[in-house]
């Protein structure tokens, strides 16, 4: 495939007021002020699976991968004069809102002018390159208007495509002989622009490119004289290791860490899910914190235990006190708070196995328990997400289980996953580690796996 970057601490110092974009297919030359954008900023933090492919896939194809692919991420291609895929019909407003609002994370690529010495570009003979004229102060000048250029026609369609400020911007810049020297000045001066240009439009800089050259070019850089250039706030590494993770032995270990890598770590290959084949490169994201937004019960009540084993009127307090809670926002419950198994306690508790179908017990066992945490429509899930949903996942996968002992952060990451493909199995189910409608009516269920 193609180069691209990644998501640093300096990133949260670019994110910016939400900005107006119009809602027509890729090609439109600018933005139109018409209407707010509330589409999230893009990937943002992120740790997990994603995947790219020259051509945006349609949103059947979309809705397919996200019920039963491991990913969550997907690169597309906006903007670039060289790029393969110039021709975008499924790349609208619509479907970019679309995608992020079901939880997607968007990784928006350019391919504009390459290195002057790759010998695979120009690919249509009349799209540029970087030029390597070094200017009589030796400068660059004309590669850098270049990438300023680029960075400004990158922007002009990711607002048309209501891709907001604070959102990362990746340049994809093909792998290229980087012991050339002047071929790597003018290559560095182009991206030094680049993101000196995004910064200035309030977006985040990216750049893809192979470990052994533009990667490389850039980690050298970073530590021999990080003050001559502008470098990106991230970096995407194409290394076809096998390997999912951030790693690479061509850069330093340091480079771009904490949170400021992701890899491309498998070339393209054919992958079906849901009965959709698609051609893609596999990518690990590892982009900044993710942190879910915190949750607020009965003033300020934690229902985050580590297990919930079956609760009765001889029980522990501190569940019972959970219990109620949670019934009262389910306005079954109408009594204090107070860990005191009362009648209205009781009454709440038939009340719920009636509605659900459980057996009628004077306790609530760990079916109900499982039933009541992950109670309403949800969505999916799967690693890298964050939220409400994830939250009521991790609890209800503590209830069903005993010592599952999952903690409950509202992130989604490999333990969780861990977690919920041992219930999958030992509700024989696929055990794909993602929470689909299946996974969740299952779960609503009370289904446990047999001990």
């Amino acid at each position: 495939m193609h180069l691209r970057p990644l998501l640093g601490a300096a990133t949260l110092a670019l994110v910016a007021a939400l900005t107006t974009s119009v809602g027509s297919p890729l090609g439109a030359t600018a933005p139109t002020a018409d209407s707010a954008v509330s589409n999230p900023v893009t990937p943002g933090a992120f740790r997990g699976y994603g995947f790219d492919q020259c051509l945006a896939p349609n949103q059947a194809a979309m809705n397919a991968w996200l019920r039963q692919s491991p990913y969550l991420a997907i690169g597309i291609y906006i903007s670039g004069s060289s790029r393969a895929c110039k021709v975008q019909p499924n790349l609208t407003k619509t479907w970019v809102a679309t995608q992020l609002g079901a939880g997607w994370k968007l990784l928006a690529i350019t391919l504009g002018p390459q290195a002057p010495c790759n010998p695979r570009f120009p690919r249509y003979g009349n799209d540029p390159v970087i030029n390597n004229d070094p200017g009589s102060d030796g400068r660059y000048a004309k590669a850098r208007r270049q990438g300023s250029a680029e960075a400004q026609k990158t922007v002009t369609a990711a607002a048309v495509l209501g891709l907001v400020p604070g959102s990362t911007m990746w340049y994809d810049l093909e792998g290229f002989d980087v012991t050339n020297s002047r071929c790597r000045l003018a290559s560095l001066a182009f991206l030094s622009a680049w993101t000196r240009e995004l910064h200035a439009l309030h977006y985040v800089s990216g750049v893809y490119s192979s470990a052994g050259s533009g990667i490389k070019m850039l980690d050298d850089v970073r530590v021999a004289d990080p003050a001559a250039y502008h470098l990106p706030d991230q970096i995407w590494i194409a290394r076809w290791d096998g390997i999912a993770d951030t790693n690479t032995s061509y850069i330093r270990k340091d480079g771009w860490r904490p949170g400021g890598r992701m890899k491309q770590y498998l070339g393209g290959h054919n992958e079906t899910w849901g009965g959709v084949t698609i051609n893609v490169d596999r990518d690990w994201v590892g982009l900044g914190t993710p942190k879910a937004p915190a949750e607020t019960h009965c003033n300020g009540l934690s229902v985050d235990l580590t297990d919930y084993p079956r609760t009765g009127p001889t029980t522990d307090p501190a569940r019972t006190k959970v219990l109620q809670c949670l019934l009262t926002e389910r306005k079954l419950y109408a009594g204090k708070v107070s860990g005191v198994w009362n009648t209205a306690t009781a009454a709440a508790v038939t009340a719920w196995q009636t509605k659900h179908g459980l057996p009628v017990r004077a306790s609530f066992g760990r079916r109900a328990w499982m039933t009541l945490l992950s109670v309403g429509s949800q969505p999916i899930v799967k690693l890298g997400s964050t939220g409400p949903a994830v939250r009521d996942l991790q609890r209800t996968l503590d209830a069903a289980t005993r010592g599952t002992g999952l903690p409950v952060s509202g992130v989604f990451d490999r333990a969780t996953g861990v977690a919920l493909a041992a219930w999958q199995k030992g509700t024989h189910r696929t055990a794909s580690g993602v929470a689909n409608g299946g996974t969740w009516a299952g779960l609503q269920a009370g289904e446990r796996p047999a001990s």
